[in-house]
């Protein structure tokens, strides 16, 4: 292999990890992949601080991955979805996945 493609591979997981690296990402990935849903739909689905939820979206929406879409309506409705971007992410999620399923035995 050519030094630069090492190179290259490094500063590719590099960009990857620090996207993905935060604690929340990876779940909130996993809940956008059955489909759009709302801010308030997340974080009760996934037992998050508002905080917590409203920091890792800002995240994944401005690394691309996400989209976040206002409804107007009273209250105001706002709504996340997955980019292209964070679409075409789902075969490695699903990859990461399986290789949990094989090799991390569940807690018991």
């Amino acid at each position: 292999m050519n030094p630069m493609d090492d190179q290259l591979c490094v500063d590719s997981i590099k960009k990857v990890t620090e996207i993905f690296g935060g604690k929340w990402s990876f779940i909130i990935m996993g809940e956008l992949h059955t489909g759009p849903k709302r801010f308030n739909e997340l974080g009760k689905k996934l037992g998050i601080s508002t905080k917590s939820l409203s920091d890792a979206l800002k995240s994944l929406e401005s690394n691309g991955v996400i989209s976040r879409t206002v409804m107007p309506t009273i209250p105001v409705t706002v709504e996340y979805s997955l980019t292209e971007k964070g679409r075409d992410f789902e075969r490695v999620f699903m990859e990461m996945r399986e290789w949990g399923k094989k090799w991390l035995k569940p807690n018991v």
